[in-house]
């Protein structure tokens, strides 16, 4: 019996990574490699879609107010800048906490843009998500919603469209009449809408003398959430040795009860009496304030009581992001 003879397979052309097109997962790759796109260039391109970015606002102007307004607070507007300016047609863009039904951006009658904050995003990035989502806006018909969608691994990020030098200031609203131009004339249906969601609002003020921290009323007691900047591991340090010291109060009946973690940073929470409204707790946070800046600036070992003080903080700590 005659032998047979080894097949050959002509090598396919290998093409560079810069320029393998996005295929279907259960597809041959395109670069030729013989493998299905999900076991081959696949896999590279839904990892960098769904890698968790740890500090996604990072970088932005009023990082800390951002992470506020998409954790802490129910009804709020910031005005954005975008690098070179608003295209044609376009008078304003406007971050908004959320939107009418949950819309993540809308293009009003005007041309205006809105861009809702508090939507589920599709990937592990919210600045690429919500950069995708800015551009559709951008480019829809005034008058349209847009619909959420799974931004391109590639696509550009918060950081890439706005102004670094554009001032980021959040109004807080009481309610979230802002949804329509005019609340007084707006429909039954409008109408209800915005009374439903005036109603599961919480009452908060963002206080004006320290940087983003938000006082805020609930039934059984008032808070103040502060987001702040430092790094997790210096934060807990000072604020563990102002706990032992007596000095991590906001006045009489105030209490410092732990912190959430939020999008990389850490918001420590205090209660307060329920009389205690935000006016009056100004200037408390802003004597706070400094005395947090001394402990932060000190590098000395923990002492035992502070080391003590510092593990109930951490066990008080819960992650929302």
């Amino acid at each position: 019996m005659a032998k047979k003879r080894p097949q050959t397979k002509a090598k396919r052309p290998q093409i560079a990574d810069g320029e393998v097109p996005v295929v279907g997962a259960r597809e041959p790759c395109p670069c030729g490699s013989g493998r299905r796109y999900k076991a081959c260039h696949g896999r590279a391109a839904a990892q960098a879609v769904t890698e968790l970015v740890q500090r996604p606002f990072e970088g932005l102007p009023g990082e800390c107010d951002w992470v506020a307004l998409r954790e802490l607070v129910p009804a709020a507007t910031a005005e954005l800048t975008l690098k070179g300016g608003l295209p044609e047609g376009v008078p304003s863009v406007t971050l908004a906490t959320v939107l009418p039904m949950a819309w993540p951006a809308l293009r009003r009658d005007d041309g205006s843009v809105l861009l809702g904050l508090q939507n589920d995003t599709a990937s592990g990035d919210i600045s690429r998500d919500l950069a995708d989502t800015l551009q559709q806006a951008l480019a829809a018909q005034p008058g349209t919603p847009v619909q959420g969608r799974r931004a391109p691994a590639d696509g550009p990020r918060l950081q890439d469209l706005l102004d670094p030098e554009g001032a980021f200031e959040p109004v807080v609203h009481p309610g979230f009449e802002f949804w329509v131009p005019d609340a007084e004339n707006a429909t039954a249906e409008v109408t209800a809408s915005l009374e439903r969601a005036n109603a599961a609002a919480i009452p908060t003020v963002k206080l004006t003398g320290v940087d983003s921290a938000y006082w805020c009323e609930t039934p059984e007691k008032n808070h103040l959430r502060w987001v702040m900047p430092h790094p997790e591991e210096q934060l807990l340090d000072a604020l563990a040795r102002l706990h032992a010291a007596g000095a991590s109060s906001l006045g009489e009946g105030t209490r410092l009860v732990g912190s959430f973690r939020a999008h990389g940073l850490t918001v420590p929470v205090w209660d307060l009496p329920s009389g205690v409204g935000a006016e009056d707790v100004e200037k408390p946070a802003a004597e706070f304030a400094e005395r947090l800046a001394g402990a932060l600036a000190t590098d000395a070992p923990l002492t035992p009581d502070e080391r003590r003080a510092r593990g109930g903080l951490t066990n008080r700590q819960v992650t929302l992001s």
